[in-house]
Order: structure tokens, then C-alpha cells, then sequence
């Protein structure tokens, strides 16, 4: 008598897919939607800014949230900075106005940018702004100017610490709150090298067919990694453990002067430059019914054409109202919601 057994699942069929190192530029591009950068600052400069941030990073917290029914903190120390100006209009007074809330809290107002860390953000706006013009853009990127007529430019940057071998970030996008669909995000490396993983999230429709795949890129000192549109809507990235370290030498001492040689150090210092949209403005946010900003998510998983592509706001006040949170979820409407100008609005001058 035969048995009646349930077939197999289609997906073992698929073979895994083994991670994949990145070592240089030409393989970051062949492979992934970044680009990769060596040396993009002046050695003195990127060794001045290093100090700097380092120095400041000692003061910078671990950020805390709810995840289901205990308080989780984050393995690395962040900050937040912003530049004196939103890179559109002259406003001094954006950041004032600017209520901006990070995992269901309001932050507080950030720091303007240091003069270094200004002086780097020069470097790389000419390096994304070069690099944009390299590629075609898609339909719901920000298709303003910047106020020197650039493509793109850098009004905030996310600071991160990663100190030793432990200290990490896991897989996830960026949240699309006010960055807006398809963001360009430029994040600078110095100090120690760390991995920086990239795994694609298969659509639906192709899960029963391929597998993801993970791709690990080592960032050294004074590099730059260009994550661009479509980065966020297609992978999430961390930034794992790691059992062992090679310690960065500074080519120069510290500007105190009170140590020669240059210490040796196991840190790594990201920075993260951003463009915060304006029409994305933190006033702009729907609230959910906990009163609360909404945070915006791409549908990663049913993404199609980058023209048809779906957004939703949805509620994250529960990250921090001990786990409670509300049902709340809105699909973004670009044009009800007043948002733009698009490339899509503009025709093909943009592309």
C-alpha cells in the first residue's frame, strides 16, 4: 500500500548560495547597486577626521527600543549631525523647525557638523554627484537641485562607532521616513577595516527559483561605499562580528600631540551622509493613532519596475511605548500626498 506523503517544497531544490567577497571597486559595481571608492579624502584630512569623530564618539549613546516584551540596546554607539542648511534653500532655521523622531522617540536637535567633518562632506558630494550622473535615475527620486545646482546633497549624516570585535550592526534597509523612495546614501569608512554585508531580498514571485544572495565587502580606512537608488528597496545590510581585527595605524599623530607614534586603534568610525527631501519634511509625516510619526517602508518583496513600486506608512510607536503599538498602515500616495518634484513629474530632463 503506498504512503501518501506531502511533495517536497520547491525551495529545496534551489541551491544556497555561497557568500561572495567584494575585494574592489570594479566587483562592488558588477555586483551590487553600490559603487566603491578608495582614498576619497586626503590622507591628512581623513586622519584628522577620524581623530576627531573618535574623539566625539565618546559621547555618543547606544540607541534603546522595545522589541516584543524587553528593552534591547544597540551594539554600537551612534550620533546624529546636520548641516547648518538643508542644501536647497539658505534657511538657517531648518533644523529648529525640524521635529525629527528615530524608533518611535523624538530626537533630540542634532549638532551641526563639524568644520572637518564639513570640509570631508565637500569630497564626497563631488563623488556622488559624478557618480549619478553615470546613471539612468528612476522614477521616484527627488528631481530638485541642490542650491549650487547639484544632484544631490549631503544635510545630515549618521554617525556610527564600532569599536572591537563585537561591537556590530544587524541586517535591515534604512528607513524611508525622510529620505523619500530610492535614496542615494554616501557612507564613509575610517580607522579599522570592517565587513559590510549586502543580501538581496528575493521578490516573491522569484522565491521558488533562486536563492539570496550574500555579498561581504571590506571597507578599509578612507573609503567610500555609495549605496545607490535601489539599494534600500532591494537589500539589507549590516555590519557583523568579527573574531579578529586588523588594528589601524594612523599616518599622523593626534592633534593634542601627546602621543608618537600614533596609537593604534580598533575602531571604526562610519559616516552616513544623507539628503533629507523636502518634500518629506518632518511636519509632512502622517501620525498613527498612537499620535505618533509613521515610519515609511518599502514593499521589498513586491517590488516590480521602480515606477509601480509600493511605499506604506505604518505605526513604530511601539518601539518604545513598552512594546505597544497600534495597527496603523497607510500605502503612500506621492501625488495625494502632495510630494515631489519626481523625476517621473519632470519627463526625461532628469535621466
Amino acid at each position: 500500500m503506498s504512503v501518501l506523503r506531502q511533495p517536497p517544497s520547491s525551495t529545496r531544490s534551489v541551491p544556497r548560495l555561497l557568500p561572495l567577497t567584494l575585494t574592489n571597486p570594479s566587483m562592488v559595481a558588477q555586483h551590487s547597486p553600490c559603487t566603491m571608492h578608495l582614498s576619497i579624502l586626503p590622507p591628512e584630512l581623513a586622519c584628522k577626521l577620524f581623530y576627531s569623530m573618535l574623539d566625539l564618539s565618546r559621547s555618543w549613546k547606544r540607541n534603546k527600543w522595545w522589541l516584543f516584551d524587553r528593552v534591547v540596546e544597540s551594539p554600537h554607539r551612534t550620533s546624529f549631525y546636520a548641516r547648518k542648511t538643508d542644501g536647497v534653500e539658505s534657511d538657517k532655521s531648518w533644523q529648529e523647525a525640524a521635529q525629527y523622531w528615530y524608533n518611535g522617540r523624538q530626537t533630540d536637535p542634532p549638532d551641526v557638523f563639524p568644520d572637518v567633518m564639513e570640509e570631508a562632506c565637500l569630497y564626497v558630494e563631488n563623488m556622488v554627484n559624478r557618480e549619478m550622473q553615470k546613471r539612468p535615475r528612476l522614477p521616484l527620486e527627488w528631481a530638485g537641485r541642490g542650491s549650487e545646482g547639484q544632484i544631490w546633497r549631503a544635510n545630515v549624516a549618521a554617525s556610527n562607532c564600532y569599536e572591537g570585535t563585537k561591537d556590530s550592526v544587524g541586517f535591515h534597509s534604512d528607513h524611508l521616513t525622510y529620505l523619500g523612495p530610492y535614496p542615494t546614501i554616501a557612507s564613509l569608512s575610517l580607522g579599522t577595516t570592517r565587513i559590510f554585508r549586502l543580501r538581496e531580498v528575493v521578490p516573491s514571485e522569484e522565491i521558488h527559483s533562486r536563492r539570496a544572495q550574500t555579498f561581504n565587502i571590506p571597507l578599509p580606512h578612507n573609503s567610500l561605499v555609495i549605496m545607490h537608488a535601489s539599494t534600500q528597496e532591494k537589500f539589507k545590510h549590516s555590519v557583523p562580528p568579527q573574531s579578529t581585527l586588523d588594528l589601524y595605524r594612523p599616518l599622523l599623530p593626534h592633534h593634542s600631540g601627546l602621543e608618537y607614534p600614533p596609537e593604534p586603534s580598533n575602531c571604526r568610525i562610519n559616516i552616513t551622509f544623507r539628503f533629507y527631501r523636502p518634500d518629506f519634511r518632518p511636519q509632512s509625516i502622517p501620525r498613527c493613532n498612537c499620535g505618533v510619526p509613521t515610519i515609511l517602508r518599502p514593499d521589498m518583496k513586491n517590488r516590480h519596475d521602480g515606477r509601480t513600486d509600493k511605499y506604506w506608512w505604518t505605526c513604530y510607536a511601539g518601539t518604545q511605548n513598552e512594546g505597544k503599538g497600534c495597527s496603523f498602515w497607510r500605502v503612500m500616495d506621492m501625488k495625494a500626498e502632495g510630494r515631489g518634484p519626481t523625476i517621473s513629474d519632470v519627463g526625461n530632463k532628469e535621466r
